[in-house]
């Protein structure tokens, strides 16, 4: 097995998908197999229409392949990873990446996935909102006096809530008021909170049929911090689907392995910036940061070889 080198790899989650993402992906088996799953032909252009790319399952369906595929023709140009983590429903990339799940059963869990929790949110409509710039005793008197959920917990300072609609529009509303910077996600389902507890029990179903392996690099957790078996990968990646995403606690996880630098694999730039923000001295780039796989390969190596 290649020695480790220094660095680490965060899967995007959803919400920043857009059609000139990863523009140095090429179209290999995965990415052909996530577009017969999607029923398109091309997803540069499927991406174009801002309702078929806000539909909870096209998402989850889409990063999930891409994020797989984006992986697949970067590892070879690369050793391992000193650890993964994944944000949401990177989880399914980051477990693949890890060794736990195969990237084909990974992305054939996404659209699964996505159809228990939209199940869940039919019933009951929901989304997500993000609020930073409050202190943590303010955020928490916002959340219960909305009656919101915690679904993401990204710094003291900076979270996501989750819940019905019209409980989302009060939040935002007295957020705003108070001088929070307020953004409601491009989502239409309650992710990591109460709300979708049927979604993971079901999920969990799915998952009880499904091989898993204990992870072959150090892999953490949204909700149940380092995975070391695959019994405790499985529990978990059907948990964090109703509970609390623990990014803050992803990120300390990863910088404890003194990785040199971090890689997001996925969309945008989200989890880059957050690092950065968070931990200036470990640079962190974003896979849409670059035109090639090599060049990617190129800036890990020069700062992640030990």
């Amino acid at each position: 097995m290649p020695k480790p080198m220094s660095f680490a790899l965060l899967f995007s989650g959803q919400g920043t998908q857009h059609p000139a993402m990863l523009p140095w992906l090429t179209d290999d088996g995965l990415v052909r197999a996530m577009c017969v799953r999607l029923g398109v032909d091309d997803w540069r252009h499927a991406l174009m229409d801002p309702g078929w790319a806000a539909r909870n399952d096209n998402a989850q369906t889409l990063l999930t392949g891409l994020a797989l595929a984006a992986w697949s023709q970067l590892a070879p140009l690369l050793a391992s990873p000193a650890a993964v983590a994944g944000y949401s429903v990177g989880e399914l990339a980051a477990f693949s990446a890890a060794g736990v799940i195969d990237p084909t059963t990974a992305a054939a869990l996404a659209p699964q996935r996505a159809a228990a929790m939209d199940h869940c949110a039919a019933r009951a409509p929901g989304g997500l909102l993000a609020v930073s710039g409050l202190p943590e005793q303010q955020l928490e008197q916002l959340r219960v006096e909305t009656g919101l959920a915690l679904a993401i917990r990204n710094g003291d300072a900076s979270v996501i809530f989750g819940g019905p609609v019209a409980a989302l529009e009060d939040a935002e509303r007295l957020a705003a008021a108070a001088g929070a910077q307020v953004t409601r996600l491009r989502v239409n389902v309650a992710s990591h909170t109460p709300w979708m507890r049927e979604a993971a029990e079901s999920f969990s179903r799915t998952l009880a049929e499904v091989p898993f392996h204990a992870p072959s690099v150090v892999l953490f957790s949204n909700a149940a911090d380092r995975i070391r078996d695959a019994r405790s990968a499985r529990v978990a990646l059907a948990a964090q689907i109703a509970q609390t995403v623990r990014w803050d606690d992803c990120m300390e996880g990863v910088l404890a392995r003194q990785v040199r630098c971090v890689l997001e694999v996925g969309p945008g730039q989200a989890l880059a910036r957050m690092w950065n923000q968070r931990y200036p001295t470990v640079p962190a780039r974003a896979c849409d940061d670059f035109r090639s796989a090599a060049s990617i390969a190129a800036w890990l190596n020069g700062h992640a070889d030990r």
